[in-house]
């Protein structure tokens, strides 16, 4: 949050300004998924039904896009990687995360999730062989204190919630580090429409062993299409709109802004609250993220 406010503060031109304010609203997309996510199971549905509904929905507004704009569809291994991407990469990441909510709240799920920049520079070190600077040293440490702050007073009574946050922070972190090389060969929105198509057939295909269980309500409903649209759809390609305009560095910054919108907005409609060493370790993640997002190379978006 204070990452966002300090280059919002600086001079702009009129395309930076255009651009930062595409991430906060893609920012607040995303950060507005837990809430709905928590919606939608308290109209009865389940995990598979959610996932199911949140990825065909994302998958037929993308395809409709991409018809519109006359995009071309990826092929061959660069169509199986970005279908593999969605099926076991994204589709497993969503799945330990709207998991992690029926244990945890929505506030500790959100944290845990954005330890994921923290992890990407790690798996970046040792499997592509990035360099470790002092600054993103600095980073991983902060970021191990901020996770145990957040966690400690969680693991009595979620430690489930704790296991699938992380446990989708690290998968996500995979994800993102094998789309590094595949995304740029199809596009933003090619790949993104591939991979929630992916998702999607992962869960259809899942359904005989584990059958979709609706929600009971127009409230329950309208979360999901919430998810798979604003939270999916409309995030997604905000993110990447205004990723061109102020670039990686500065996206990232801005991008800090995603849990604070989650914490406030259970805190403010769900009732949710936190311990005071739990606020600390929130600020020392996102500290960590912004030192990290302030270090020479790219960052990927979500």
């Amino acid at each position: 949050m204070l990452g966002a406010l300090s280059l919002i503060a600086r001079p702009m031109t009129s395309q930076r300004l255009h651009g930062a304010l595409l991430i906060l609203l893609s920012s607040a997309c995303f950060g507005v998924m837990p809430l709905f996510g928590r919606l939608a199971y308290d109209a009865g549905a389940n995990t598979q039904a959610i996932l199911l509904g949140r990825f065909l929905i994302a998958a037929t507004g993308l395809a409709a896009l991409m018809g519109w704009r006359r995009t071309t569809w990826p092929r061959g291994r660069l169509l199986l990687g970005l279908l593999a991407m969605g099926m076991l990469g994204y589709a497993g990441q969503a799945f330990c995360y709207f998991t992690a909510l029926r244990y945890a709240s929505a506030s500790l799920t959100a944290l845990l999730l954005y330890t994921y920049p923290v992890l990407v520079t790690l798996i970046a070190a040792f499997w592509l062989n990035e360099r470790l600077t002092r600054r993103k040293i600095v980073s991983l440490l902060l970021a191990t204190l901020g996770l145990g702050l957040t966690v400690g007073d969680a693991l009595s009574g979620s430690w489930q919630g704790v296991a699938f946050g992380l446990t989708a922070a690290l998968i996500y972190s995979i994800y993102i580090a094998v789309g590094s090389r595949l995304t740029p060969q199809a596009g933003a929105v090619a790949s993104a429409a591939v991979v929630m198509a992916g998702g999607a057939l992962m869960f259809a295909l899942a359904a005989p062993f584990s059958p979709p269980i609706w929600p009971s309500g127009l409230s329950g409903w309208l979360a999901v299409a919430a998810i798979g649209l604003l939270c999916s759809v409309v995030a997604a390609l905000t993110f990447f709109a205004g990723l061109s305009r102020v670039g990686a560095g500065e996206a990232a910054m801005l991008s800090t802004f995603e849990p604070v919108v989650t914490v406030a907005l259970a805190a403010a409609l769900l009732g949710e609250r936190m311990s005071p060493t739990q606020w600390l370790g929130g600020a020392v993640i996102i500290a960590a993220v912004l030192l990290l997002a302030r270090a020479p190379g790219p960052t990927l978006p979500e």
